[in-house]
């Protein structure tokens, strides 16, 4: 019970904040989303550019880590796709966009804050070297198989140029390669550039979970509820649950092996709706399965927490 108190509790009591001030009039919609536009485009990216910068990557980059977590993320993608086709018969392109609901963890906004609280900052390695191809692996795997569900598209090139462009032109993306390219260079940054980007970085997560909360009350749950609850259940049970084995499987060492399967855990970030919205694909159970899987993390997280000890 310590654990959903001083670890997970913290993290949604500041999404609550967030969510009641909109919901009360307290704070603007329009102020919530210049507030996610600060958060995603400029704090988010130097908080990643700071991480990448700095990571040992001969450490953190774990090819045993990173298959571990990107197999229960494709396995995510396989069950939402098939099920929201077969069981629930959607289209195509809906099946898609519900198959990325079930990839595209929160692995920022929700599983950077519990996992800090729960294991240190120390701890945190493994999480942004997780991080550092999640959203390009993720957008490669999604708009690769929106084109081909819409019949190829327009051509290859044509595929090949939206993904490398959905991509490139991410904040969040260009981050994580400044940082590397730092990082890999072996350039000292002037230490008024370093503390600048700390000071960004800092103000991150806060404003990053407040926004969500603000998000989150426009994402009402109204009918498909039963693909809705069958995203919850592969997004906070069975993803963790496959990557839980593989890093069993393959010995992860402790701090790895927690940082994927508390990843893992995590509810559809805010991006499953980005991409349902772009292509115009199964948007409401997208928006109600990041504010249902959201508020079940909740009780999630802790179980996970207590499971891995």
């Amino acid at each position: 019970m310590g654990a959903l108190i001083n670890v997970v509790l913290p993290v949604f009591l500041v999404i609550g904040f967030g969510y009641v001030a909109v919901w009360r009039g307290l704070f603007s919609e329009a102020g919530v989303d210049a507030l996610m536009r600060y958060a995603q485009k400029f704090a988010i990216p130097c908080l990643l550019f700071q991480a990448m910068s700095t990571l040992d990557l001969s450490a953190s980059f774990d090819l045993a880590l990173l298959g571990s977590f990107y197999t229960g993320a494709v396995a995510g993608f396989v069950l939402g796709l098939l099920g929201a086709r077969h069981l629930f018969k959607r289209s195509w392109e809906d099946a898609v966009a519900i198959g990325f609901c079930c990839l595209f963890s929160n692995s920022l906004l929700l599983g950077v804050p519990i996992s800090e609280r729960a294991y240190g900052t120390a701890s945190l390695a493994a999480n942004f070297a997780i991080i550092s191809i999640h959203a390009p692996f993720c957008y490669l795997v999604g708009i690769t198989a929106m084109e081909i569900a819409r019949g190829g598209g327009n051509g290859p090139v044509a595929t090949t140029r939206a993904i490398l462009k959905a991509m490139f032109s991410n904040a969040l993306v260009i981050g994580i390669a400044l940082g590397l390219a730092v990082n890999l260079s072996g350039f000292a940054l002037p230490e008024v550039l370093t503390e600048a980007v700390a000071l960004m970085a800092r103000s991150a997560l806060p404003a990053a979970l407040f926004g969500l909360g603000g998000v989150l009350v426009r994402y009402r749950p109204e009918g498909d509820m039963r693909a809705i609850a069958y995203v919850v259940l592969v997004s906070l049970v069975v993803h963790p649950a496959i990557v839980w084995g593989m890093g069993r499987w393959l010995e992860l060492p402790p701090v790895s092996f927690r940082a994927a399967v508390i990843t893992a855990a995590m509810a559809p970030g805010v991006n499953a709706y980005v991409f349902a919205d772009m292509y115009g694909a199964a948007r409401r159970v997208a928006a109600s399965s990041v504010l249902a899987g959201t508020a079940a993390t909740v009780i999630t997280a802790w179980g996970w927490l207590h499971f891995l000890g």
